[in-house]
């Protein structure tokens, strides 16, 4: 009988970094065209659903490496999403779109949802899964992209510990379900991306607090640039 293993997936820091700053490109064209165009432009939005799996991936994929959770690694990612996840909530909010004024929470908190999920898996007592697991279904309902991005940040995390074909299915079809969120499948476009990066060695210096910082302070520009929008008769839906 064959047996076929699948690989093991490696992708150097400078990589990463690329992948970290084609997802921020990705998210700020999305935002502009949803913040200031009312998502008219269809490229824009078609090209921002590859952001959250590349940022989701990014994550994961650091978590899994050996020595994070005996470092204390998880903590400082957990007080960090929080920090600017909060910082980021009053212009995300201020521009619109959430339902009752604030549902649901930025991308910053899926992050967290998806960090303390996994924080809780590597105590690896029955205790730490039965919290990872109420983490998980409660902590989704309240961030953006609810449990798909959730699960797929979980599978690859998975997937990059031992490769297998569970982790890479939950990963695909974790995707694949966001349609029920974006009403398409562009977010698998992230695959091909992922696949290919992946296959480069790039050289990127590692900027640590650029992706936390550059969040908020993105949001507050385009809530600062809406005003004299709307004071010249702009409406934003």
């Amino acid at each position: 009988m064959m047996c076929y293993t699948l690989p093991r997936l490696f992708v150097s820091d400078g990589t990463i970094e690329v992948m970290k700053w084609l997802a921020l490109l990705s998210m700020t064209g999305d935002h502009v065209n949803k913040y200031l165009f009312n998502e008219t432009l269809p490229f824009l939005f078609e090209a921002g659903r590859v952001a959250m799996p590349l940022f989701v991936f990014v994550l994961a994929y650091n978590l899994a490496r050996p020595g994070i959770y005996e470092r204390g690694a998880y903590f400082r990612i957990m007080t960090r999403l929080t920090i600017f996840g909060l910082l980021a909530s009053p212009a995300f909010i201020a521009l619109g779109g959430l339902l009752n004024g604030w549902w649901p929470l930025n991308i910053m908190f899926a992050l967290l949802v998806i960090t303390a999920t996994l924080f809780l898996i590597e105590y690896q007592t029955v205790g730490g899964y039965v919290t990872a697991a109420v983490v998980f279904l409660v902590g989704s309902a309240f961030v953006e992209f609810w449990w798909p991005a959730v699960l797929f940040g979980l599978s690859v995390w998975w997937y990059c510990k031992m490769p297998g074909l569970i982790p890479l299915t939950l990963s695909l079809a974790s995707l694949a379900s966001l349609w029920f969120v974006n009403g398409n499948l562009w977010a698998l476009a992230a695959v091909p991306v992922i696949l290919l990066l992946s296959r480069i060695d790039l050289r990127m210096p590692r900027l640590r607090w650029a992706f936390y910082g550059y969040y908020p302070i993105h949001l507050a520009a385009l809530w600062l640039i809406r005003i004299p929008m709307s004071n010249a008769g702009y409406l934003f839906f």
